[in-house]
């Protein structure tokens, strides 16, 4: 893995920071503010990003370019593939140990974004980021939730039909 300094508040880093659909409802002085705890980092092929059981810091990584299988329990169960996918949320929301690893499926960058911002505002700035953030994050939650129904219906109608296939099968 390769990491960058923390970035600056420049024209470029706000429009790379803008093109992620989450973050695009922040103020301009919050984006700044982000850019200031935030590192980019390239990831090679086959590259661990975060390993399922690792104690959770507080970061969240955005998706700038590349493909990251998300794995658990060594099975793939999804691939993000979207300027702008995010992972390691749960951790921040949660404070728990990682729920599944991250792998960089080809050459991957990343926006990775420390929490310790929110942490230094306060009042009516904390509460706006706040709510801004955790929608974002709770509409992305909820586009997970949905494909994972999706998945799971689909899967207890193949394990229908493989009974019905075998019940037929025993007369």
């Amino acid at each position: 893995m390769h990491e960058s300094k923390f970035l600056k508040a420049n024209q470029e880093n706000l429009m790379k920071l803008l093109s992620i659909p989450v973050i695009k409802e922040f103020e301009m002085k919050d984006l700044e503010g982000l850019l200031k705890v935030s590192k980019i980092r390239k990831y090679a092929a086959g590259e661990t990003i975060l390993s399922e059981g690792e104690t959770a810091n507080t970061m969240i990584f955005f998706l700038i370019s590349g493909k990251a299988s998300i794995t658990k329990n060594n099975e793939s169960i999804s691939t993000l593939n979207r300027r702008g996918d995010l992972f390691g949320e749960i951790g921040l929301i949660k404070g728990e140990k990682r729920s599944a690893s991250v792998i960089a499926a080809e050459d991957t960058v990343c926006l990775t974004t420390d929490s310790s911002y929110i942490r230094r505002l306060s009042g009516k700035d904390k509460t706006a980021f706040c709510y801004v953030l955790f929608r974002g994050l709770a509409g992305i939650l909820a586009d997970r939730l949905r494909e994972t129904d999706e998945a799971l219906v689909k899967a207890k109608a193949e394990i229908n039909r493989l009974k019905k296939i075998a019940a037929s099968q025993k007369k």
